[in-house]
């Protein structure tokens, strides 16, 4: 008889694909509309030298409502929602590479952590021009930017939307040709690659311990849930030194990690490093949690029918 206590998982060959991507598409995009907020904030405060605008992620969600409004927190946002290919992308990759090397090595924590960083990297080839874009974008405060380029007014009157994103684009390509859309590329692989690599790996890990330690009749779902968040702290924490680099390489157009660490070191020391990592969390435990849920729910709606009943998922 099956042990309860077990968390399955379930794998590639599992799954209706055609069910999975649409289904996937969908969460994927409300998820997007619930953090992208903290995603700017983050952005904000990693940028910003010292505490000179936002003195932390609360007041800084209080400063850009008060003087942006609503749409000040999802500057950028249309540009950022291209990266829905990407994220379709990702778990593909994570999952194709999880059967893949599964023919060499069973071990739960290898396949997850060989596959995250796979997917990853496959995913930022695709997402960092658009991060760059919409980065740029996010920092455009009413009457100024706080980055390198800056949306111009037309006759005094605020752009379109579509508009901010052309006259962005055309400023990178003319200061930094196609290379400026690839701006920070080895600094977002250096930050994203170990962070997808770690997550994976804690998830199931944490997702492992808490079952022993429950009920043999508690909820998977509700143990994956719990799971994700504790991951993705413990990912966030490992990796956002280089996140803060990768931040002030794309959006202040240095050309080199390694200078931006030392400058940043030489100005802010060692807890510059720390900067945004509030924000990186707070948005990171919801957004962990819908989206634990809504992958490992979406995976059971797209089980073939034939197994659907076979086993207790």
């Amino acid at each position: 008889m099956e042990d309860k206590r077990n968390i399955p998982i379930i794998e590639w060959e599992h799954l209706d694909k055609r069910k999975f991507y649409v289904f996937g598409i969908c969460m994927t995009m409300m998820i997007r509309v619930s953090v992208y907020p903290f995603t700017l904030i983050r952005t904000r405060l990693q940028v910003q030298k010292g505490k000179s605008l936002y003195n932390g992620t609360f007041d800084a969600f209080v400063k850009i409502l008060r003087t942006e409004g609503t749409a000040g927190l999802y500057r950028g946002f249309l540009v950022n929602t291209f990266t829905l290919i990407s994220g379709q992308c990702y778990v593909t990759t994570y999952e194709l590479t999880r059967k893949y090397v599964s023919r060499y090595n069973n071990n739960n924590a290898v396949k997850s952590l060989v596959a995250g960083g796979s997917a990853s990297l496959v995913a930022q080839s695709i997402t960092v021009p658009i991060d760059v874009i919409s980065q740029h974008l996010m920092m455009q405060r009413e009457g100024e930017s706080m980055g390198r380029f800056k949306v111009q007014n037309q006759n005094g009157k605020r752009m379109l939307v579509f508009g901010q994103t052309k006259d962005i684009i055309v400023q990178i390509f003319k200061a930094d040709g196609f290379r400026g859309f690839y701006r920070g590329y080895v600094a977002s692989l250096l930050t994203y690659i170990p962070n997808s690599a770690v997550w994976w790996p804690f998830y199931h890990f944490y997702a492992e311990q808490l079952s022993s330690l429950t009920p043999k009749d508690c909820p998977h779902l509700l143990l994956q849930a719990i799971s994700g968040p504790l991951a993705a702290a413990t990912a966030s924490t490992l990796t956002n030194p280089m996140d803060v680099i990768r931040a002030r390489v794309q959006v202040e157009g240095k050309s080199s990690i390694i200078l931006t660490f030392r400058q940043l070191m030489a100005e802010e020391g060692p807890w510059g490093l720390t900067k945004g990592l509030s924000a990186r969390i707070i948005s990171a435990t919801p957004s962990t949690i819908v989206i634990v849920v809504g992958y490992e729910t979406l995976k059971k709606l797209s089980l073939r029918p034939e197994l659907v009943d076979s086993r207790h998922w």
